[in-house]
């Protein structure tokens, strides 16, 4: 019998809700309809608006708290990951090692402070102000549904009391629902009226509040991240003190070590003829900076055959060897008739010159062969006389003041490491 009892309770109070929706529904349709009247309250209304607009800034506010937070935790991983760079790259009998190691772990544990922090002082703060909206938004539209039953007991009471043919027991009982619905919106209204007012209110001190904790917590971590950093400044400044002579040194690329010019001078006096033992080389292509001919002018005056005009160049002891295009380029360059080129036939620049560079770093020669420089000196840059004798990354040349004082190629020429140099001309 009670549970029988219990489902007709249940299914009373279900259709009792039903009924209330159906006259709710008509009581809205003829207030649009314009058949029946609606109470108004504006000022309500007022405090609806600033409620919803004070909800939408504070979903934002949380969800940009929430962003700023992620990104916090964003920079503190990729800080940790620079850290450990660090670490992995400072070498064991770097001195600072120690400290370096302790700034970097002091860094990550004042990253994790700050991200708690921000969570406790904002983020918790924001949950539990946006916590109360919720259930102050239900309750607004409740007070909306119970004010169209109060509009609804009233028309209806009224529309008795105008009938033609009155039904006291009627009006009697449509007069208690109605005081029983103005009572019920009235203590709903009352309640609404003092909070949203209230609740609107406390925007202010609270934003002061967030913002405050935010700029105050922001502006302790970098204090102290400042206090880091200058400290991780100092090692590193110490390191550089003491390993100042060996920063950014720059290395030549690996050489073989051929001992070029042991060979050159052996074939001082036989320019064309071959080292003993090995094979005459190939003579590199036409046209290429190895196929310019080496050419020494003889600047001092020959005897009779140099006075005289037209008369003919002395010959090499081994010149007669040398094909006719080589023989034609020495007499045109004894005679400044060569032209145009990478100034192969200019007086003024060694044989074959192709361009020049300008040493950017200083360089220490380690072997016989090699040029000695120094940041500023101007090389002139001229091909090797085998191509096979080139090294990667190295170049022949003499010194532009070498050049100039000597005028001999055998005395100043040399290699040197390309990447020590940029061009220039």
């Amino acid at each position: 019998m009670a549970e029988m009892g219990s489902k007709g309770v249940t299914a009373g109070k279900i259709a009792s809700n039903v009924q209330k929706k159906l006259t709710r529904a008509q009581e809205k349709v003829l207030q649009k309809l314009g058949k029946a009247d609606e109470t108004k309250d504006e000022q309500f209304e007022q405090c609806v608006q600033n409620f919803s607009r004070q909800l939408t800034e504070g979903t934002r506010l949380q969800k940009d708290l929430r962003t700023y937070l992620a990104s916090v935790k964003a920079m503190h991983e990729a800080s940790k990951k620079l850290n450990e760079c660090l670490q992995e790259v400072y070498e064991p009998d770097w001195p600072g090692r120690d400290e370096a190691n302790k700034i970097a772990e002091n860094n990550d544990l004042l990253w994790v402070d700050y991200h708690q922090k921000l969570v406790d002082q904002a983020l918790l703060t924001m949950d539990t102000y946006l916590g109360q909206f919720p259930d102050i938004k239900s309750r607004i539209a409740k007070r909306g549904r119970k004010l169209v039953d109060y509009d609804s007991a009233r028309h209806h009471y009224e529309s008795l009391q105008t009938a033609k043919k009155k039904d006291e027991a009627k009006i009697a009982k449509a007069e208690e629902e109605l005081i029983k619905a103005q009572k019920v919106f009235e203590e709903m209204n009352v309640d609404l009226q003092e909070e949203l007012p209230s609740l609107w209110n406390s925007r202010v001190g609270f934003y002061v509040n967030t913002f405050q904790s935010i700029a105050g917590l922001e502006e302790n971590f970098h204090k102290e991240m400042s206090k880091l950093n200058q400290n991780l400044n100092d090692v590193l400044v110490s390191l550089e003190k003491q390993h100042g002579s060996n920063t950014f040194t720059i290395k030549a690329q690996p050489r073989k070590k051929t001992k070029l010019f042991s060979r050159l001078r052996r074939k001082k006096n036989s320019d064309n003829a071959p080292a003993k033992g090995n094979k005459s080389p190939s003579p590199p292509p036409d046209g290429s900076p190895a196929a310019t001919p080496e050419i020494r002018v003889n600047h001092e005056p020959e005897p009779a055959a140099a006075a005289t005009p037209g008369a003919s160049l002395p010959k090499s002891p081994s010149q007669s060897s040398l094909p006719a295009v080589v023989v034609e380029t020495f007499s045109a360059a004894v005679n400044g008739t060569v032209e145009g080129g990478s100034g192969a036939g200019r007086l003024d620049l060694p044989p074959g010159f192709m361009f020049k560079v300008q040493a950017q770093h200083d360089y220490t020669a380690t072997d016989t062969d090699e040029l000695q420089l120094k940041a500023g000196d101007v090389v002139l840059v001229i091909p090797f006389q085998n191509p096979e004798e080139q090294d990667e990354g190295w170049l022949m040349g003499v010194k532009e003041s070498d050049w100039n004082l000597h005028k001999e190629l055998e005395k100043c020429r040399g290699v040197f490491p390309e990447n020590f140099t940029a061009r220039v001309q």
